[in-house]
């Protein structure tokens, strides 16, 4: 067969090895241990020198086949998974970076990846250097200094910045750095790093690739040689994928490609909107012409993403009076998800860190982060209108 797209791949990909009994859909297995009447046989799997299992902490028949899709979607040699998205980001970085290394990275990072890098990496006496995300050439300097990792997120979590993943891999493989990319908002419909030359790329499963809110997980996709190597360490440390929630992943991956290209066209939409609300005091999203990287990621990115941010005048006080008025969204802290879902960043993504923090990262307490989800867009962008309406000090739409 010829080149298979996408929409195919996320139904298709990665089940036909895992069915059973004639099954059109992969079972959940949830045996913890897999029994063998051969000793050699069962030696010869529990030492890797044939396909099989022996303990769900190590492999899972249900969880091979979640890491076989995410593994075709972004095109990669290998995947491994985890029990969470940052179970996934804190192994990788662990697996490959120990004292005395150095590590490069964005200053916009997810709050929790941003807590790897500012609390709990320098205990291990790592050295870890943040730059401002979009100043390229600070980056590229860092870089040059010397460093064993170079980690980088785009777009990022919440502000949306891009950064420019090819740039990026050929200023970290001039130094010989591993480059990671976390590309969990974009998802691998929208862009894929491996094919900039990325090493290893990363999601949080448990946003848009689960798509429902109803599963935590996590992916790990790159050459072989170095998947493996994280492998090792989750299964020796236990940040193990559950094949309940395994299952539900491969069900909402099923519908990938359909789900991001509807968000893809509502948050377009939403953005260009907010841009004419008097009361938004700025808009951040990739696929707006004023985006500081939107040539950027119009060179990388197939779609510009399910996700923006958006701050208020009046700061968090008019996202105390904003936030409730909206009937169609969940107030939460998560995203991707088919609803709408919104909150400041203070209690999603950088619940971790302080106001001082937040404000040194750029994030403004004003700040709304919001996922859209697959509603009708028109239906989203009258309910954002008659929660404007009613704020304390209305303001009048720019026409």
């Amino acid at each position: 067969m010829g080149k298979i797209n996408m929409a195919t791949k996320a139904i298709w990909s990665g089940e036909s090895d895992y069915l059973a009994f004639g099954a059109t859909q992969v079972p959940v297995v949830h045996s913890v241990s897999f029994g063998y009447d051969d000793l050699d046989e069962w030696f010869e799997v529990a030492t890797g020198k044939r396909e099989g299992h022996i303990y769900g902490r190590n492999t899972n028949p249900t969880v091979k086949a979640f890491e076989e899709k995410i593994r075709e979607l972004e095109g990669a040699e290998a995947a491994t998974s985890f029990s969470t998205g940052m179970a996934a980001i804190s192994n990788t970085l662990y697996t490959f970076l120990h004292p005395g290394d150095r590590v490069v990275s964005i200053k916009d990072t997810y709050g929790g990846t941003n807590k790897i890098f500012s609390e709990f990496l320098p205990k291990m006496n790592v050295d870890v250097e943040l730059c401002e995300t979009g100043d390229h050439e600070a980056v590229e300097r860092e870089v040059a200094k010397g460093c064993k990792v170079l980690y980088l997120e785009t777009p990022t979590n919440p502000t949306v910045k891009i950064t420019d993943i090819e740039r990026m891999v050929e200023a970290g493989k001039a130094q010989g750095a591993l480059v990671i990319v976390d590309n969990t908002f974009a998802t691998p419909i929208n862009q894929n790093p491996l094919a900039f030359g990325a090493d290893l790329v990363i999601h949080s499963a448990t946003k848009f690739l689960g798509g429902h809110a109803d599963a935590l997980g996590g992916s790990l996709c790159g050459s072989e040689e170095l998947v493996e190597e994280v492998y090792h360490y989750r299964e020796i440390n236990g940040a193990s994928l559950d094949p309940m929630a395994a299952y539900l992943l491969l069900r909402g991956m099923k519908t990938l490609k359909l789900r991001i290209d509807q968000q893809n066209k509502n948050a377009q939409e939403i953005a260009e909107y907010l841009l004419t609300v008097d009361a938004v005091e700025d808009v951040f999203y990739p696929g707006l012409k004023t985006h500081a990287n939107h040539d950027i990621a119009s060179r990388q990115m197939r779609g510009f993403g399910g996700m923006l941010s958006f701050s208020l005048k009046g700061g968090m006080d008019a996202v105390r009076d904003f936030l409730p008025k909206l009937q169609y969204a969940n107030r939460a802290a998560n995203l991707g998800a088919v609803e709408t879902i919104v909150g400041p960043a203070r209690t999603t993504s950088h619940v971790e860190c302080t106001p001082e923090e937040r404000a040194a990262l750029g994030i403004p307490e004003g700040l709304i982060r919001y996922s859209a989800g697959i509603e009708d867009v028109e239906d989203l962008k009258s309910d954002l209108q008659q929660a404007f309406a009613g704020l304390k000090e209305p303001m009048e739409l720019r026409r």
